[in-house]
């Protein structure tokens, strides 16, 4: 019998998930992983920032603040045949996906929204999927963007609603919600997530979890992040998180948004191809690969390549569920 996709969780139920004995939630994640994906397939993404720092946000956890002081030099959007460059890198490096991200409270319909729109379209007739974050969307932006080729639009819950303004202050969960809605009125694949590690509690978690698994449509991608504390910023003394929360939060994702990609993402640095390994049998089946993701160290693209070459697993090819979903003749 086929596993229900199921919008209309309880939080009782994500709770009942999420505080399941660890090896029997990574059992029962890792079936349903079988289920819906092919085990042993992950998808491999580059993240370059493409304006970096100078935010008006207040996020805690951000080196990207110009409230804080930290090691992120500002600078302006890159110039496009700069970017084009880097996807073309990227995607010679075996990445099926490349996300452009932009430290901007929202997108505003300037030279500068125009200039992305530009590198969406080029990046896109190379036959990788396009993401974006480039902060808050109207629907006229999202609407633009689709027009241009983007693929996928990268806006991270980041906890729960309850937890949410003591982590950031500038703008609310609601208008993280209203940005997703219209990311999906354009018919623009969701990428959305959240961050562990912020100082927030295990029904923080479960609150994000139950937000994400109850929108009308799952997320297609949902990133699981450890904070990476960044001396300068409010968190900086936070402790990392263990991999066995991130395994927690991974399985309990993959239970419940059986056909998302769940994307092992911030903190990978600092786990061992072990945890990682663990992480994978918990249902993650897409990584982050590239020296830096935003303005945090990520795994060399080498130790990425040795370790698919030791698990057995293979990229994810771009466009994969239109492909399959394509009638043959």
């Amino acid at each position: 019998m086929q596993t229900e996709i199921r919008n209309n969780w309880t939080k009782e139920e994500v709770a009942e998930i999420y505080n399941m004995p660890l090896m029997e939630l990574m059992y029962k994640a890792s079936v349903i992983h079988k289920e819906f994906q092919k085990t042993g397939e992950v998808q491999v993404c580059t993240l370059l920032s493409v304006k970096t720092g100078g935010c008006k946000e207040d996020c805690s956890y951000c080196s990207q603040s110009a409230r804080y002081s930290t090691h992120v030099k500002p600078h302006k959007l890159m110039q496009k045949d700069e970017v084009i460059e880097k996807a073309k890198q990227a995607k010679d490096n075996g990445s099926t996906r490349f996300c452009m991200g932009a430290a901007w409270r929202e997108a505003r319909s300037n030279k500068d929204f125009d200039n992305v729109l530009g590198m969406v379209s080029e990046i896109n007739d190379m036959g990788m999927e396009v993401c974006a974050t480039l902060g808050m969307l109207d629907e006229n932006q999202a609407d633009q963007l689709k027009k241009a080729g983007l693929y996928a639009y990268n806006h991270n819950l980041d906890t729960s609603r309850e937890y949410y303004d003591k982590v950031i202050t500038t703008r609310t969960f609601d208008d993280r919600l209203e940005t997703i809605a219209n990311v999906q009125k354009a018919k623009i694949s969701v990428c959305s997530g959240g961050i562990i590690g912020l100082g927030e509690k295990d029904n923080d978690r479960i609150a994000m979890l139950y937000t994400l698994s109850t929108l009308p449509t799952h997320p297609e991608s949902v990133p699981v992040n450890a904070l990476v504390p960044v001396e300068g910023t409010p968190m900086e003394g936070n402790k990392m998180v263990s991999t066995w929360e991130m395994i927690r939060m991974i399985a309990t994702a993959r239970i419940l948004m059986p056909k998302a990609m769940v994307r092992l993402s911030a903190g990978r640095t600092e786990m061992s191809t072990e945890a990682q390994a663990l992480c994978f049998m918990a249902g993650a089946n897409s990584i982050f690969a590239g020296d830096e993701l935003l303005t945090t160290p990520n795994p060399e693209e080498d130790a990425d390549k040795q370790m698919f070459n030791l698990l057995g697993l293979t990229p994810r090819a771009s466009f994969k569920e239109e492909i399959e979903a394509t009638p043959t003749i």
